[in-house]
């Protein structure tokens, strides 16, 4: 049985899979688990990606029936998910114990084995699988794989020509025989796999970012920068992307678009120490010093042993005649590197600046002699050479040559760097499972709009309120006992108790208002209570008198725009709930109406031009009257500002599809199911 690569998140389950899940319970004797029925579940959650749950599954499988072999074998598949690769090889062995015929055991087993670097392990297990299955494809692809790791070169090659002969639109197969000829130093032939890789498919990240490597450590910046250009394009998520796209763009002269590359990075990942030690430097060489001193600081905060970044922070302040605190950097140097011999120049400059020429002429003395003992007899009187991390985390590194001069390798010391490995290059499980998601047939809609609402909803992607800045200071500042949320749909609850509790709220904020005690935050609850309760004529009247006293008041403007939205759905009686409706409306009629509902979203976002709620609700409000394009350019928006917003490249790919542009569709559905929409997966299945 096969199962797909492993990159949506996890997800509950639904109430059936609660209830299901009931023949769990620990009181009822193992005895009465129908092994199979577990089993069959525990590969539908696993299908699902919700793998700590489909081990759950898993585990009462194997205590009912302990000699079945499925069950550690699907065990093992969840672990491998969880990056838990000891177990998943255990569970593989247990498996193959009971069923030494189970062929997909051996390759699970040997991908964990590879993932523990147990390359040799992993090849005698491919080979027993390709006893049985002597042209299985990811047999051969992982055995080729693992052959490079190992560094047989020529075992490596036959088992890639064979590959490549059956299968000789397998994309991947080029991209890994391109990283064994790159290992090889022939790059010529590695050019010609990536380039064939990449003209079967331009959705795979690696040949662009393999290529992009060959072509810079060429000095073929352009072509790189197109590289990189397509690989940002397939990731662009990916803060360590755009690091080495600026090192490229730097190279090539470009130094507004490095700029912008380490800003845009830093917006992703605001402790991402290679963007702030390279931008640091590139801000140092238009002197630009006291934000280039800030962003060192920053990496030394991150990164306190990074003395690369103390060096050149010791270089900044002193061109900015800060002696003082550049002696206390290069004198931290020292100590760490004290043959080093550039810190004693600099050292020697800040003392000569602040005027104690004795100890500056002794330091310029002593870098001098062991400039000297180094060029008589390098090796009695070796200097130091460090190889000091511009990143601790970020697998950024700087490499250094046993073989190259002193010179050189000072001249690193102030170099840019770049990251590696900056998307993940290790291979991915590519088998597929029976009762996939995709195979489940859903209705095709919309996700719903964002609303205001004092529950918090299931359906919700994230449980932080989905941050709304304003909404966020406002439950700090507990004006009321209650709680706002920002919450995907609306509803007044799920029984007829929290209904009613609901409209008791309600009777006590109306009478705070005729006693005059209420505040503006307590007409807004009210809206907020009334919109939930479906009377919107009462909420937008509230909300329009909240507006009236604080006409910057974001979230009121949030809660009335739904408010009307919703008024204008229940009027025209095409739905009940404008987050549930896939019609459309008259687009004539609705237009003015509409206007109206948008400008209140244009106020709150003219407030905060980063309220990514306002942009996909903009983006459901042209999508309900068929106005599809200017849906994809608020949801272009939306994602323009949060690059992993699920919902908004759902839409935006329903949008796509409606525009019949089933390319676009594909490929915005297909990143929505990634990020977690299952339906994404049915519509692509159909798509096709």
């Amino acid at each position: 049985m096969k199962i797909p690569g492993f990159h949506s998140s996890h997800r509950t389950l639904g109430k059936a899979a609660i209830a299901a899940l009931a023949i769990l319970s620990p009181s009822m004797a193992v005895s009465q688990v129908n092994a199979e029925q577990v089993l069959a579940i525990g590969r539908n959650v696993l299908s699902m990606d919700d793998y700590m749950l489909a081990i759950q599954y898993f585990n009462q499988a194997i205590k009912a029936k302990p000699y079945l072999a499925d069950p550690y074998f699907y065990r093992a598949i969840a672990k491998l998910s969880l990056d838990d690769f000891k177990g998943a090889e255990a569970d593989c062995s247990l498996a193959i114990e009971r069923n030494r015929f189970k062929t997909e055991a051996y390759k699970v087993r040997g991908f964990a084995r590879q993932n523990l670097g147990n390359d040799s392990l992993a090849i005698a297990d491919y080979n027993i699988g390709l006893e049985y299955n002597p042209l299985d494809k990811y047999f051969l692809f992982y055995k080729a794989v693992a052959q490079t790791e190992i560094k047989d070169f020529d075992g490596a090659d036959n088992t890639f020509a064979l590959l490549l002969r059956q299968y000789p639109a397998f994309e991947e197969g080029f991209t890994a025989r391109g990283r064994l000829n790159i290992a090889k130093g022939d790059t010529v032939a590695a050019l010609d796999d990536l380039g064939k890789a990449i003209s079967l498919s331009k959705s795979l990240v690696n040949p662009f970012l393999l290529r992009a490597e060959i072509e810079w450590h060429r000095k073929e910046w352009q072509k790189a920068g197109e590289d990189m250009d397509a690989a940002i394009r397939l990731h662009p998520e990916v803060a360590d992307l755009y690091v080495n796209r600026a090192f490229i763009r730097y190279n090539s002269d470009d130094f507004f678009g490095a700029m912008s590359d380490y800003n845009y990075t830093l917006e992703l990942d605001p402790d991402n120490t290679s963007a702030l030690f390279n931008r640091a430097l590139l801000r140092y060489e238009v002197k630009d010093l006291e934000r280039s001193e800030e962003d060192l600081s920053n990496v030394l905060k991150l990164d306190p042993g990074n003395f690369h970044a103390l060096y050149n922070r010791g270089l900044v302040r002193l061109e900015q005649d800060k002696n003082k605190e550049a002696l206390s950097d290069f004198t931290a140097i020292a100590s760490k590197y004290p043959r080093f011999y550039p810190v004693y120049y600099a050292m020697a400059e800040a003392k000569r600046n602040m005027g104690d020429m004795r100890t500056a002429m002794q330091l310029v003395y002593q870098a001098d002699d062991m400039v000297k003992g180094y060029v008589k007899n390098p090796e009695k009187n070796p200097l130091d050479r460090p190889a000091i991390a511009a990143a601790e985390s970020n697998n950024a590194k700087q490499r250094y040559d046993d073989n190259e001069s002193e010179t050189e390798v000072m001249n690193r010391f102030n170099r840019l760097v770049t990251v590696s490995d900056a998307v993940d290059n290790q291979l991915s499980y590519n088998e597929k499972i029976k009762g996939r998601v995709q195979d489940r047939n859903v209705q095709v809609e919309p996700e719903p709009m964002y609303a205001l609402s004092f529950t918090p909803s299931p359906l919700s992607l994230r449980s932080v309120s989905n941050y709304f800045r304003e909404l966020d200071d406002l439950n700090q500042q507990r004006f009321i006992q209650r709680q706002f949320y920002l919450t995907p749909g609306l509803s007044a609850g799920s029984d007829t108790k929290a209904t009613e509790e609901l409209f008791g709220y309600a009777d006590e904020i109306i009478s705070l208002i005729k006693s005059g005690k209420a505040r503006p935050v307590d007409r807004l609850a009210l809206g907020v209570v009334q919109a939930m309760l479906k009377n919107y004529p009462d909420a937008i009247a509230n909300l329009d008198e909240v507006l009236k006293i604080d006409p910057r008041f974001t979230v009121a403007y949030m809660a009335r725009a739904y408010a009307k939205f919703a008024k204008i759905l229940a009027d025209e009686r095409q739905v009940k709930d404008p987050t549930t409706s896939n019609d459309v409306f008259d687009q004539r009629a609705a237009f003015a109406s509409l206007q109206d509902v948008i400008s209140d979203y244009d106020m709150a976002l003219s407030l905060n031009p980063r309220l990514v709620f306002a942009w996909f609700n903009k983006g459901n409000i042209y999508y309900s009257v068929g106005d599809y394009t200017s849906a994809m350019q608020c949801y272009g928006e939306a994602l323009r500002i949060d690059p992993d917003f699920g919902q908004a490249y759902f839409n935006r790919g329903l949008s796509y599809l409606q525009a019949g542009n089933k390319s676009q569709a594909f490929s915005d559905l297909s990143k929505a199911g990634e990020l977690g929409v299952l339906p994404s997966y049915n519509i692509l299945k159909r798509m096709k």
